[in-house]
């Protein structure tokens, strides 16, 4: 009996084993299913960084758009904002299947399945990649050939050969959910059958890009269109037809001139076109590179910012490609031009006719101008082409330094309220890849008119950090809508003096000593 009870207790030991065995098994088949079918696109190492990267500015980083003033502004997360922005400006990965499991960027629909294996999200074109793809840490872009025709009154993008139906936004601000929600969605989907007949055929590849958005605001006029629009079709040697949706009139003629650089063909309202356009290739959605920048290692062209400024003085007929002197001695462009950008409704300059006097004075010739959405945009390019300094506060207007000449000094002045990454992140750092030179003033305590509104040991003054981590609409209201600014013109002489040792006019005139 007593064998008999110590046999018993040892088959029990191994039959309890063998059940813990078992369930442990079957828990990990478990977890592999129910991971299967929440990730139906296994993600690298890289994918996984990038979306972790995408996550945290979507939470920290929001273009704000005003309306006459043009203002622009990113919105901070203080410290995570900087990282995540110094992140984002790293080498990014080779183009990888869009992620299809946020809202807002592109889509994939796929056939409904019985089976229980996961359907792959990725489809494959003939060449081997993606049908859409993420273009740009801001851009999804999808590009197909074959048989193409395009409805756009349903938004819709017929395609032979096609495996699936995606669906993307051709807006470059991907994770901007406001945004998004002035952009319409396009679908493309196979083309089976005989598919609708084709009224118009083009040679051309078809290019539709989105007018929504943040349009309006200079400066998202082009970060978020023109240059990923550039970017997206210079390799096609003007071979490409713009399909505008959401068109604006107004907008497409204010920049008529620039597509016309890029397209032989006519730019179509496609929401409101009846026509079924074919063709034997299309892109759907321009690839965003950078902020007002184009990084020339990843063009198929080595098309760089350069040959964007170059375009833009094809567009509007601007002269001067570098900051050169006359070589008239009795013409007036001799003297160096500053021209001072004049702003109105916040942040403005109230000692701005001191400003010029002062910087006659240092033998410079002054302009002011004071842009805004019913400006003349080829005549203000002008007036900018012809300056060799120009000086403003933190705001759209800046943008205008697209049409500087190379070698001309970009002056911006940043408000008070620890807003200097704002201008590094918009107008300083786009500044290199234009060659131009940048100075940087900043405001300080005694130059602001906060200081007038608020007493001195309030936070706004004594602890602009603060402000920030009570949010966007906080930092805005303050420091960029309540203030006005006036410069200590000691301090901007000396800043408007540096600025002229920066030009071949300073360098000439102090060879000539």
């Amino acid at each position: 009996m007593k064998s008999t009870r110590n046999l018993s207790r040892g088959d029990g030991r191994r039959l309890g084993n063998a059940s813990l065995i078992a369930f442990m098994l079957a828990s990990l088949v478990l977890l592999s299913v129910i991971r299967t079918r929440l990730s139906p696109m296994e993600k690298t190492g890289d994918a996984i960084k990038a979306e972790e990267r995408h996550g945290m500015i979507k939470g920290s980083v929001k273009m704000e758009v005003a309306h006459q003033d043009q203002d622009v502004v990113l919105t901070p997360d203080s410290t995570v904002l900087q990282s995540a922005a110094e992140e984002e400006e790293e080498e990014e990965a080779p183009p990888k299947p869009a992620d299809t499991s946020t809202g807002g960027g592109v889509s994939v629909r796929v056939p409904v399945s019985t089976s229980t294996t996961p359907v792959p999200v990725a489809v494959i074109d003939r060449q081997g990649k993606p049908v859409c793809y993420e273009s740009g840490r801001r851009s999804d872009t999808c590009e197909a050939a074959g048989d193409v025709r395009v409805q756009g009154r349903s938004q819709t993008i017929q395609v032979r050969p096609l495996d699936r139906e995606w669906k993307v936004k051709p807006y470059c601000r991907k994770q901007d959910a406001y945004a998004l929600s002035h952009v319409k969605e396009w679908t493309l989907r196979p083309l089976s059958g005989g598919g609708p007949h084709c009224t118009v055929n083009s040679s051309a590849t078809a290019f539709v890009l989105s007018t929504g958005g943040f349009t309006g605001n200079l400066f998202h006029d082009y970060t978020d269109v023109l240059v990923p629009a550039f970017i997206t079709a210079h390799r096609f040697g003007g071979e490409v037809q713009f399909l505008v949706s959401s068109f604006k009139s107004w907008w497409t003629n204010r920049y008529l001139e620039i597509f016309q650089q890029l397209s032989r063909h006519e730019v179509i309202d496609i929401d409101n076109d009846d026509e079924v356009r074919c063709y034997g290739g299309v892109v759907v959605g321009p690839t965003f590179h950078k902020e007002l920048g184009v990084d020339a290692s990843k063009t198929p062209t080595g098309a760089s910012m350069v040959d964007f400024r170059a375009m833009l003085r094809g567009a509007f007929g601007l002269s001067r490609a570098a900051a050169e002197p006359s070589g008239d001695r009795w013409d007036i462009r001799r003297r160096p031009r500053l021209l001072i950008i004049s702003r109105k409704n916040s942040r403005a300059f109230l000692n701005e006719r001191a400003m010029a006097d002062m910087a006659m004075s240092l033998g410079y010739d002054v302009r002011v101008g004071e842009p805004d959405t019913n400006t003349e945009v080829s005549r203000f390019a002008r007036l900018v082409n012809s300056a060799d300094v120009m000086v403003g506060v933190h705001g759209a207007g800046l943008t205008n330094m697209l049409f500087l000449p190379a070698g001309a000094v970009l002056i911006q002045v940043i408000p008070y309220g620890g807003l200097e990454w704002l201008a590094r992140g918009t107008f300083e750092e786009p500044s290199k890849d234009m060659q131009l030179h940048y100075i940087g003033y900043k405001i300080q305590l005694d130059e602001t008119t906060l200081s007038e509104q608020y007493p001195k040991d309030h936070p706004v003054l004594t602890d602009p950090l603060s402000i920030h981590k009570q949010g966007w609409e906080a930092l805005k209201t303050v420091y960029l809508e309540k203030q006005n600014v006036r410069p200590h013109l000691g301090r901007l002489k000396l800043t408007f003096l540096e600025a002229l040792k920066l030009l071949p006019h300073g360098r000439q005139a102090k060879a000539n000593n």
